[in-house]
């Protein structure tokens, strides 16, 4: 994993971290999220948790609080990097503009550290940030702002112990990805490593708006489902709520993404974001 492109806007390791997580070690048992997302489960519910591309307009940080209200089980909060390999055309367009505007990685978390959504939120970034802000910085700067978990999709098992290791220390979940490609041996090691949730890619390719819910997306949470109990989301190309009901028919939640933020990008705002989530809650409701 190479490190970070020298223009990247990030928390340097060398600056001084905040105190009041550095005396703070692992923490026993589920984390927020995965405590938070297991109580829903546990209530019958789906899980629905929507991303929103953080610094996406100066209202972004309402749209989090809209969605929650809207129910929103939790929300995954983008940090823009310039080159998101997992995302497709819309998330790419969101994080442009947002880079554009002048979101930074500090910004995004300062943010979150000022906001109370009354749900986990859990963020998702490329590596290249971590890596030269620093793993134990990075985690310390996510657990001080209350952040429950980070995603990092281009961090490969093989290669994240340095992260995960800083990330179990401070108290932030990593959220491992599985995609439908993964044997069923690296399949467990992934399931045994993740916390938070077990984040089944429901598709091979980047994230987008589909037409149709992939076979192998509810393959991908089937297999999932056969070796852990951790809460199993699908995400990547879930579309509708009525893909999202059928993804649940094996997975225990799902992640909205380009479905949102398309919607966002052309201004529907912290309204018509939570009109969107209210209707995927309400079909994974009724089920």
């Amino acid at each position: 994993m190479s490190g970070a492109r020298s223009g990247a806007a990030v928390p340097t390791a060398g600056s001084a971290a905040p105190t009041a997580s550095a005396v703070s070690g692992p923490s026993s048992g589920p984390g927020p999220l995965e405590s938070a997302l297991r109580r829903r489960r546990g209530e019958g519910a789906k899980l629905l948790v929507p991303y929103v591309t953080g610094g996406l307009g100066q209202d972004w940080p309402a749209v989090i609080e809209a969605v929650v209200a809207a129910g929103a089980d939790a929300v995954e909060v983008g940090i823009p990097f310039s080159d998101p390999v997992m995302d497709g055309p819309v998330i790419q367009d969101a994080s442009a503009r947002a880079l554009a505007a002048g979101a930074t990685p500090g910004a995004i978390i300062d943010a979150l550290g000022r906001l109370r959504p009354g749900a986990p939120t859990a963020v998702m970034t490329y590596y290249n940030l971590i890596f030269r802000g620093g793993h134990r910085r990075m985690a310390s700067l996510l657990a001080d702002a209350g952040v429950a978990a980070a995603i990092l999709p281009d961090l490969p098992l093989d290669e994240s112990e340095d992260w995960t290791a800083a990330a179990d220390h401070f108290g932030v979940e990593t959220v491992m990805l599985a995609a439908p490609t993964t044997s069923d041996a690296r399949l467990v090691a992934i399931c045994e490593r993740s916390r938070g949730f077990v984040y089944g890619v429901g598709l091979m390719g980047v994230t987008g708006e589909r037409s149709a819910l992939a076979a192998s997306a509810s393959v991908m949470a089937k297999r999932l489902k056969a070796v852990t109990d951790k809460p199993v989301l699908i995400g990547v190309g879930i579309s509708s709520p009525a893909q999202a009901v059928e993804a649940c028919l094996e997975a225990d939640g799902v992640v909205v993404g380009s479905a949102l933020v398309r919607r966002l990008l052309d201004g529907a705002g912290p309204e018509g974001a939570a009109e969107l989530v209210g209707r995927f809650r309400a079909a994974l409701d009724a089920g």
